[in-house]
């Protein structure tokens, strides 16, 4: 309500709605997959374009919340059941979705003590944005920014493995820009 978000994306003509459980369906995962049928958001398959914005901070059971930590958000169901083999299901989820483009705030990155607890001296102000077409990228690079290793964090780790992306920082095409 505070964020202004809603307000913007009316002015730009598009739709701001309230997730309804009759828009999940069984998502359609490879056989043996962690994941099985677990139920999805079907607007974020149907999509034509899937933005995934998530804001970096510190998770007690994934190490970070990134980009793929942030589809979680598309998944109905039983969330708890979700944290048994969550980076499995995390890289599986991302194979699924397929964002088209990731932007991560890291603005302000929560350091320790998340997603939900911690105070402010576990915050650290970076103004930054990482935005690009690699999820895997965008985490490993985000990751970096909050003093971890990418391939120390397990879902990163295993979406390099499915060749989901690349966690290879020094070929990857950084600018940094100022605003």
């Amino acid at each position: 309500a505070n964020s202004g978000i809603y307000d913007a994306v009316k002015k730009a003509g598009g739709l701001v709605f309230y997730v309804s459980d009759w828009k999940f369906y069984p998502g359609q995962f490879p056989p043996n997959s962690a994941m099985a049928d677990w139920p999805i958001f079907r607007d974020a398959v149907e999509c034509d374009c899937f933005i995934n914005v998530p804001v970096a901070k510190h998770h007690a059971l994934t190490g970070l919340t990134l980009s793929m930590k942030n589809l979680m958000g598309v998944c109905g169901g039983s969330r708890g059941q979700m944290h048994w083999n969550i980076d499995q299901k995390l890289a599986e989820l991302t194979a699924y979705i397929k964002p088209n483009l990731t932007v991560i705030d890291a603005t302000r990155v929560l350091l320790r003590h998340g997603p939900t607890g911690g105070d402010m001296a576990d915050v650290r102000r970076l103004n930054t944005v990482v935005a690009g077409t690699d999820p895997v990228l965008t985490d490993a690079y985000a990751a970096t920014l909050m003093e971890r290793k990418p391939e120390d964090i397990g879902h990163i780790r295993a979406a390099a493995e499915m060749k989901l992306g690349s966690l290879d920082l020094k070929h990857a095409h950084i600018r940094k820009l100022a605003v």
